[in-house]
């Protein structure tokens, strides 16, 4: 079924495209579902198409080193896009995107994405800002993982999440979470028991509960706000300064094998 150009796409970054310049590519989005774990993004291979996640699908990028080891160096929500959408868009990515939490996404072909950009100046400024809202996700997140300790790095983690998914509990398991954090699972597990008996998280079996998000804010590092707050002053119309919170549980990722 075709998108309609005029109606919400479930995607902030296309919906903040006025009415015109979305018609230019809205005929040519793709709905497509991830399952939890899916690959959407293939390192090495073609960038043949940009990926638009919606509500609350999230997409990890990760980098994979030979000895299988794994480390999440940015997400992706219904905030943004992956694929050819950065810089020229028709190089081989060098990271891995995998559905963090499965759901729906809009693709569309990167070559659609050039010539619309060429068609409008509109389209073209706000992938532009866009592109350097994701940039400085990856600058921060570098210096994170370089500067802060893990507990810091770990609310910082929970707090982005929270952002695209809208809800206070988290679908998220030890074995992922430390995945991401390129941490061993044990060491993860007491680092939550810490951050639980500080009244800041509830664990559960493959789900964590932020208890209170001004808290949680403050114990973590500032790269968190620092993020935010060059995404809402670079694309203000797609990151807001407070999302709303849904209550209601989202699908769980566990990791297959």
């Amino acid at each position: 079924m075709p998108i309609d150009s005029a109606a919400s796409t479930g995607n902030l970054l296309l919906d903040a495209l006025p009415g015109s310049d979305r018609a230019l590519i809205a005929p040519h989005l793709e709905p497509v579902t991830f399952a939890k774990g899916d690959t959407a993004l293939a390192a090495g291979a073609a960038a043949s198409h940009v990926i638009f996640p919606r509500d609350q699908t999230v997409v990890a990028l990760i980098v994979a080193t030979r000895d299988g080891r794994t480390a999440e160096i940015a997400s992706v929500g219904h905030e943004g896009a992956i694929g050819g959408i950065i810089g020229a868009g028709r190089l081989p990515p060098a990271v891995s995107g995998l559905a963090q939490i499965g759901g729906a996404a809009l693709r569309l072909d990167a070559a659609r994405l050039r010539q619309a950009e060429l068609d409008s100046s509109t389209l073209r400024d706000l992938f532009a800002r866009y592109a350097d809202c994701f940039l400085a996700q990856l600058f921060q997140i570098a210096a994170c993982n370089a500067l802060h300790p893990i507990e810091q790095r770990c609310l910082r983690w929970l707090l982005s999440l929270q952002d695209r998914t809208g809800g206070d509990t988290l679908p998220i398991t030890h074995e992922v979470l430390a995945s991401m954090l390129g941490v061993q699972r044990t060491y993860l597990t007491r680092i939550l028991r810490v951050l639980q008996e500080q009244g800041l998280i509830r664990v559960g079996r493959g789900r964590i509960t932020i208890l209170d998000r001004r808290a949680v804010s403050n114990a973590a590092c500032e790269c968190h706000a620092r993020v935010r707050m060059q995404c809402e002053a670079v694309l203000g119309a797609v990151f807001r300064a407070e999302e709303p919170r849904r209550t209601e549980p989202v699908e769980t990722l566990s990791r297959a094998g």
